[in-house]
């Protein structure tokens, strides 16, 4: 049962991240992408701040630019990933989005089975390219958002890790927040202002923060100090498939089988990057 524990919060955290974004794309038609984007962040980032209490601890001028370059990255994922959400199906935005964590994965390996891996994830991405013929094609902006969310998810993994070396990762997180809240809020103003701040906007940015940020990046936490770093990034590639489900449903999202093969090789090419990234040390 303990070795179970850690894998079943982790599987919670993941389920409660992913029903967040759910929830957030039916907030897209009332508050807009980016006014729930900022929505989220800035509750996300009240609620870490007052739990973790990050006033507390003095920072360094190089930990204040580290901090702040983690947060940048955190808040420019989210928006765009926010944008690709409201253009094509959760799962296969989250399988595009994987891209970047699996670049930082490759590009810190030296071994020539990695090129397997970066082969599998480019046809995976090339089954999802649209086809001029197809009637469910998938709408190349929305693609383009959710690899632009992949390449700023690449960044927070290595601002991140800066910023978590000199700090806790509850500091490091809530700080982060703040600095992604403060970046995305001006987008969210200019764009989504009349609609984020309504009676029916609100109490749904409140439920994003905490389902989408605040509960599972706890129980991330939580998670990596029980299990081994092997386990937590397989388990953590299967977050695509995760979604998928979720979409399916809380979105009444059905994807093609040519989709669910191509999240499949994203899947699989995440397992095996881990793996093979892990068998070095």
């Amino acid at each position: 049962m303990n070795r179970l524990f850690p894998i079943l919060i982790l599987v919670l955290a993941m389920c409660s991240i992913q029903f967040g974004a759910s929830v957030a794309k039916k907030l897209f038609p009332i508050a807009g992408a980016a006014g729930a984007s900022s929505l989220r962040l800035m509750f996300a980032s009240i609620m870490m701040i007052l739990f973790f209490r990050p006033w507390r601890v003095k920072f360094s001028k190089n930990e204040w630019k580290s901090l702040a370059l983690y947060g940048v990255s955190l808040g420019l994922m989210n928006l765009s990933f926010y944008y690709a959400l409201e253009r094509i199906p959760l799962g296969i935005a989250v399988a595009l989005e994987f891209t970047g964590p699996l670049a930082v994965a490759i590009f810190s390996s030296k071994r020539k089975i990695d090129y397997l891996w970066v082969v599998l994830a480019a046809v995976g991405i090339f089954l999802l390219l649209p086809k001029s013929d197809s009637p469910g094609a998938l709408d190349p902006v929305g693609m383009f958002f959710a690899l632009l969310a992949g390449f700023f998810w690449a960044l927070y993994i290595i601002f991140g890790k800066k910023a978590g070396d000199s700090h806790s990762g509850g500091i490091a997180s809530a700080m982060g927040m703040a600095f992604a809240a403060v970046v995305v809020l001006p987008f969210g103003l200019a764009v989504d202002a009349s609609r984020m701040f309504t009676t029916e906007a609100l109490p749904l940015g409140v439920f994003i923060a905490l389902f989408g940020s605040a509960i599972p990046y706890s129980l991330e936490m939580m998670a990596l100090k029980k299990m081994a770093t092997k386990t937590f990034g397989v388990l953590m590639s299967l977050e695509p498939a995760v979604a998928s489900l979720m979409g399916l449903i809380f979105l009444s999202e059905h994807l093609s089988l040519l989709q669910w093969t191509a999240i499949m090789c994203v899947i699989v090419s995440s397992l095996g990057s881990t793996l093979a990234s892990t068998e070095q040390h």
